[in-house]
């Protein structure tokens, strides 16, 4: 029952409310709101909320979710559908406002609260849904004298929800412990083939998903589409930077379009893709800062429709409007009042409800948002209403300085973002203009500054990776890699420019010292790098003439041997490079004869565990040049060597190692 209105001496009790919550303090202001109106009955956990939900003839019922066992959108799910005239609100975070979206979206949770609470803001919520139950009830007692079919009772509908709520909790209570079951030994080689599995399946992952991005499937079909393969490829490995960039790319397509539609004013439309891209990262600062210009919009729309009907002398029609659109679109008896009156009195209530409404919006800060619940709604639908009065303008200036204000926090914490979101809200208000672009400004630089920041530390990243070695691997992690990053930001910065100069060089550079190893297969790698990247074409002429050399000398020798090093540009950390080591006995590859007949040369890569007695195993071949020629020689000889062992806080311990062993014909 309403506040403020008696009830007769045979008037049924008001429906109580149902409080499940922990929270002495959220518990306390439910009360003094609601009672002595609607008497407050709390709940502390699921099982005694289905205990309430039997003994109680609740007509609203809060959530909290902090008492909640059941994931909350599950349990309110499942409320509303046993209890459909039961009208929830839910108090939560907004991680869990997230998971309930969609209940939100279709009326089944009616309100949902950030916590902590402010007092202005539980009565404003915990009023509108009496009024809500009270409007669904009043439909019921007209819809009561049609024949309705059989439906099951309130008893068993509240037995289901108990059953519901209780069996999976008492399940959880009751169970016994998992045994732990200890994983099986696997050997060394089916872990190494099982990763092997594991590179090849997300290298298969990111190239449908680059594919499907290229051909603007975005998000669907399901399963086959660049969101959902870019995020299974993160499920296998989280810190791919590609399918972290492939997402990045996507959400940028989909929030592209949807700024596109939003220029056709395709609300719907933009909503859409704005959902799809706030699906794939709820906190982007490009979807949150979409979603304000959506709302803004739907607003505007809003706004407008009721300040022309307004204009035209149809207060009744602007108020309607108005109603519907902070109701959700549902008529009530003071939208039918206003109609039907039509009276200087009832716009001036209207117009001080809509100021009082706003200046509780401000002060519990919902400056722009929920949408059509949120301080600049309600001071705009005054002022649409009553453009002159007095205490509108007041209201309207106290709310365009705090969007001013909030627009230099933004700017002093360093959000660009929500400094503009603030500062087109206070234009849209009738800031001054000079205020505004003074904001704007702050904005644009921030921006710069955070630009030039990211430039740094990639030049930064790029030098280091240079000076480590890793000039072409790994991929993602490469000097290479951050250089290209360097050219798609800043493609004619200085320091652009000084990278790419000092890439192209070292490729040279490379080239030139694998001639002089003899590793010709090597020297034609880097020159083909340095073709891509646009090195000099006279270093590019002067070390293909120095390779042409030294293929075309005479063969006089043979030998094979080991040297401690990668492939070049590898690097790995869980392996030593064999000069690390103290060898203690070594036994020579011995040189495939047929490959000595024909004068081939080569090397193989291998990697090996040197064990706390100083032997080798676990031999594998990580690569090899030419393939199928010098590897089992290499793997004889390094099962021979042996080594003194490393030594951790005074233990030997086991180590893995990495060597490559050359086989090569000299002069």
């Amino acid at each position: 029952m309403p506040h403020g209105i008696a009830r007769g001496p045979f008037a049924p009790l008001p429906a109580p409310l149902l409080a499940l919550t922990q929270d002495a303090r959220f518990l306390a202001t439910l009360r003094k709101i609601s009672e002595p109106a609607h008497a407050v009955h709390a709940t502390g956990s699921e099982i005694d909320l289905a205990a309430g939900l039997m003994a109680q003839e609740a007509g609203v019922a809060v959530l909290d979710s902090a008492a909640v066992a059941t994931p909350i959108e599950q349990l309110a799910g499942r409320l509303h559908t046993q209890f459909p005239d039961l009208v929830l609100i839910v108090a939560g975070t907004a991680e869990e406002q997230g998971a309930l979206a969609a209940l939100i979206t279709d009326g089944s949770v009616h309100r949902f609260l950030h916590k902590p609470v402010s007092e202005q803001r539980v009565r404003l919520f915990v009023e509108a849904a009496w009024r809500r139950h009270e409007e669904t009830r009043s439909g019921q007692r007209a819809a009561a004298a049609a024949p309705a079919p059989p439906r099951r009772g309130r008893w068993g509908v509240i037995a289901a929800v108990l059953i519901a709520v209780a069996a999976p909790l008492a399940w959880l209570l009751t169970r016994p412990p998992p045994a732990e079951i200890p994983a099986p030994a696997t050997p060394a080689a089916a872990n190494t083939a099982a990763a092997a599995a594991n590179d090849a399946a997300l290298e298969d992952l990111l190239a449908r998903a680059d594919k499907a991005l290229a051909e603007g499937a975005l998000v669907a079909p399901a399963g086959d589409n660049a969101a959902d393969l870019y995020r299974e490829a993160l499920r296998r490995n989280a810190r791919d930077p590609r399918a972290v960039n492939g997402l990045e790319q996507v959400i940028d397509r989909l929030v592209t379009d949807a700024e596109a539609q939003l220029q056709e004013h395709r609300l719907d439309a933009a909503q859409q893709l704005a959902d799809e891209a706030r699906a794939i990262n709820p906190s982007h600062p490009r979807v949150a800062f979409l979603t304000a210009q959506i709302g803004a919009q739907r607003e505007r729309a809003v706004l407008g429709k009721a300040q022309r009907a307004a204009a035209g002398g149809d207060v009744s029609a602007a108020l309607a409007v108005l109603d519907d659109a902070t109701r959700g679109g549902h008529r009530s008896t003071l939208v039918d009042e206003a109609r039907q009156q039509f009276a200087q009195k009832q716009i001036d209530e209207r117009v001080a409800d809509f100021v009082a409404r706003g200046r509780d919006a401000l002060g519990s800060g919902a400056l722009l948002e929920p949408p059509e619940q949120n301080a600049h709604f309600f001071i705009e639908s005054a002022r649409a209403l009553a453009p002159n009065d007095p205490a509108v303008q007041l209201a309207r200036q106290d709310l365009i300085a705090r969007l001013e204000s909030e627009a230099r926090k933004a700017v002093a914490a360093g959000n660009a973002e929500q400094a503009d979101t603030w500062a087109n809200a206070a234009a849209d208000d009738g800031a001054e203009a000079a205020e505004v672009d003074s904001l704007h400004a702050s904005a644009q630089q921030l921006r710069g500054a955070a630009k030039a920041t990211t430039l740094a530390r990639v030049e930064s990243l790029f030098n280091q990776r240079l000076a480590q070695g890793r000039v072409l691997e790994p991929a993602s992690d490469s000097a290479k890699y951050y250089l290209e990053q360097l050219a798609q930001a800043e493609p004619a910065a200085a320091s652009t420019l000084t990278a790419r100069t000092a890439f192209e060089t070292r490729l040279l550079d490379e080239a030139h010292g694998a001639v002089q190893a003899k590793d010709y297969a090597a020297a034609r790698r880097w020159l083909s790098e340095a073709h891509s990247a646009g090195a000099s074409p006279a270093g590019i002429s002067a070390a293909e003439a120095e390779l042409s050399a030294a293929q075309s000398a005479p063969a006089a020798a043979v030998s094979a041997g080991a040297e401690a090093s990668g492939a070049p540009g590898a690097s790995d950390a869980a392996y030593l490079n064999e000069s690390a080591l103290t060898r203690t006995r070594y036994v020579a590859p011995q040189y495939p004869p047929s490959a000595r007949d024909r004068g081939i040369a080569g090397w193989v890569d291998v990697q090996f565990l040197v064990n706390p007695d100083g032997s080798t195993s676990e031999v594998t071949i990580v690569g090899a040049q030419p393939v199928g020629v010098f590897e089992q020689a290499a793997l004889d000889a390094v099962r021979h060597w042996r080594y003194q062992p490393l030594l951790h806080d005074g233990a030997a311990s086991t180590q893995r190692a990495r060597v490559r062993v050359r086989f090569a014909v000299t002069s």
